[in-house]
């Protein structure tokens, strides 16, 4: 199926799931994100990040978040020190992000460029995941210590750090766009790997990341 379909048959589905389809971790079969509004006034013309529109900055003042753009507003709520779910949620795609509520819901394009990795690291439990769920996803392990690297297949480093997982479980990553490789974290004397893709098809949660 190609992309344009396959946005297309979401963007469908989108009206008869409603918000309610974001409040737990999104497979690839789901129908959460909708085709990219091509008239919105975020927009990118310069492939810069831009400032969130009047409806997206409402949205999240309802929710005491403050945000200039919707990479800011991402970064906010994945690392938020709460136990998920939360009233505000967010499901992240290749180029935009679904934010929704139990009343209101704004489709936010991401344009500075980037794709948002996250993953969730576990020992003995993990849950099915295709977008990332801001505000749903919950995964098993919480202030862990890890170290990750995101390699691509040429041989780029894109991650090479230290991180310690949020509330939710998940780390996040702001990595290239349309990049295949791999993904490695360890913590002392386990290790665990994933592939990932980010273009346009690719995932946005990975939580195959069997610590072993």
């Amino acid at each position: 199926m190609t992309s344009l379909s396959r946005r297309s048959i979401i963007a469908g589905g989108l009206g008869l799931l409603g918000s309610t389809a974001l409040v737990a971790c999104s497979p690839q079969t789901s129908s959460t994100l909708p085709a990219a509004p091509k008239n919105s006034g975020t927009v990118p013309t310069d492939g810069a990040a831009k400032a969130l529109g009047p409806q997206a900055r409402k949205l999240f003042a309802a929710h005491g978040i403050q945000a200039d753009t919707a990479e800011d507003a991402i970064t906010a709520l994945d690392q938020m020190a709460k136990q998920r779910p939360l009233p505000l949620t967010g499901s992240v795609g290749y180029d935009q992000v679904l934010f929704s509520d139990d009343t209101n819901q704004v489709n936010v394009p991401l344009t500075g460029g980037q794709f948002y990795l996250s993953m969730a690291p576990y020992r003995t439990q993990t849950h099915e995941c295709y977008y990332h769920s801001l505000g749903g996803c919950q995964g098993e392990l919480t202030g862990t210590p890890v170290h990750v690297t995101v390699t691509t297949d040429s041989g780029q480093s894109l991650v090479d750090e230290d991180a310690v997982t949020y509330t939710n479980g998940f780390i996040g990553f702001w990595i290239p766009r349309d990049h295949t490789g791999t993904v490695t974290v360890t913590t002392p004397g386990e290790t665990a790997t994933s592939t990932f893709n980010s273009g346009p098809d690719g995932p946005t949660c990975l939580t195959g990341l069997h610590l072993s």
